[in-house]
């Protein structure tokens, strides 16, 4: 089977169809739900402009960058995404020593274009994150800066920010944290498919490279095999793990951002003493967990680990060891009683679903706020203007997002498409006279 069709993508098993006036109830739902969330669609012209202008001459700009920062570019590095995706904000690179391993998770560097002196800028400011409907997408920053100047693509050079770890070999804790600007270029793009054949079948790697003697298998391995450790301390910690039987790929990337975003989290806080945007998530009462471990132990063929006084803990286990028809009722047990995580200038209250002590973001700073100002913070040694109100402000608009994207998802059904596979698929609309 292709990646494609394995993907369900609307290459591999075709879009879905629908007609013309159902294309026009869609449009004006759209509309009515942008309305009530107060979600901008369309870009302003002199924002589109200068998204525009930033992206006519890449290389010419990579060159202009190279005296000033690290080049990376004879690195082994690579990138993996779905394989529908259409832009690749972030690759990772590993070299395991005898004493440390050293891990670098490079992030397109999406302030050198947009800062507090741009229109895109001010503009991202408002919109706060990118929104995700199915088959339809509205963008915090130009779509035309992923697709070009910000997306790491193979084979060519690219700005990016990246985060270099050593890491303590046995326990895995940093040993050094660096963060700078840096100019990369990506050995392969890899899908999660490609990524799982190459852990599978080392020699695929040919197939995938443009130079031969580029180690891309070995890294993979020693990346997986990093990746395997970290997930199995973050659960050994009572790191909440909801999808317990995620491929090795996926798992790979979550790993890896994860242990970036907590290496910059913990540079800004203790490092540097700086305000950020940190994500705060409070934990649920004794009660509250009582009532989802208890709907959990009344689900057929499922039974509560009693091992454990850490409930969370008592869930990995549980989730681990249930049929795979009840997993999407622990999950919703689960979600029903956890508080929302926000967005906080003042870190501490920590992330409860992870264990992290400190936590926030910076591995996706095209389609979210926290993490373009992480970026800038990090860059710049300074706290952006307001930004107490700026994190109040991004959790609100996160929350009207998730509730947007409800109510479309409703509204598909309603009108009798399957939410899943218009997301999976995409739309097509076709004329029935044709």
């Amino acid at each position: 089977m292709s990646d494609q069709a394995e993907a369900g993508t609307a290459a591999g098993q075709g879009p879905v169809d629908i007609d013309e006036e159902l294309a026009r109830h869609l449009a004006n739902k759209r509309e009515d739900l942008f309305e009530k969330f107060d979600i901008r669609d369309d870009f302003p012209p002199a924002v589109r402009q200068e998204a525009e202008d930033l992206t006519d001459d890449v290389q010419s700009e990579v060159e202009a960058e190279l005296d000033d920062r690290q080049d990376l570019r004879e690195m082994t590095t690579w990138t993996t995404d779905p394989v529908d995706a259409q832009d690749f904000d972030d690759a990772i690179s590993i070299d395991v020593r005898d004493d440390e391993i050293v891990l670098w998770v490079h992030i397109a560097d999406v302030t050198h274009y947009v800062n507090p002196d741009t229109e895109m800028w001010s503009e991202a400011l408002k919109r706060a994150n990118t929104v995700y409907l199915p088959a339809y997408t509205i963008h915090m920053l130009p779509p035309v800066l992923a697709e070009t100047v910000c997306s790491l693509v193979a084979h060519e050079d690219r700005l990016a920010h990246t985060v270099e770890m050593h890491l303590d070999p046995d326990t895995l804790s940093y040993e050094t944290i660096d963060i700078y600007k840096s100019v990369i270029r990506s050995d392969a793009r890899l899908t999660y498919a490609q990524a799982e054949s190459l852990l599978d079948d080392p020699e695929s790697a040919d197939d995938l490279l443009e130079d031969p003697e580029v180690d891309l298998a070995a890294k993979c391995e020693q990346v997986w095999n990093l990746a395997d450790q970290l997930h199995e301390q973050r659960k050994e910690d009572g790191s909440l793990v909801l999808n317990p039987r995620r491929d090795r790929a996926h798992t790979i990337i979550e790993e890896c951002m994860l242990k970036a975003n907590k290496a910059v989290t913990h540079t800004l806080q203790w490092d540097r003493g700086l305000e950020a945007m940190f994500r705060v998530h409070p934990q649920p009462t004794p009660d509250q967990w009582n009532e989802a471990l208890q709907e959990i132990q009344e689900l057929n063929g499922v039974s509560v680990s009693a091992s454990h006084e850490d409930p969370r803990k008592a869930v990995n286990e549980t989730l681990e060891a249930a049929p795979e028809r009840q997993l999407n009722q622990i999950q919703r047990a689960v979600m029903k009683v956890m508080p929302r995580a926000k967005y906080m200038s003042d870190p501490f209250g920590g992330h409860h679903a992870l264990n992290f002590e400190i936590y926030g973001h910076f591995t996706s700073p095209i389609r979210r706020l926290s993490d373009l100002v992480n970026h800038w913070i990090v860059y710049t040694d300074e706290v952006v203007a307001d930004l107490g109100d700026l994190c109040s402000h991004a959790s609100d608009k996160q929350k009207d997002a998730e509730q947007c994207e409800r109510e479309y998802r409703q509204f598909l059904e309603e009108v009798g498409l399957d939410p899943a596979a218009v997301n999976n698929r995409g739309l097509e609309v076709v004329d029935e006279d044709a």
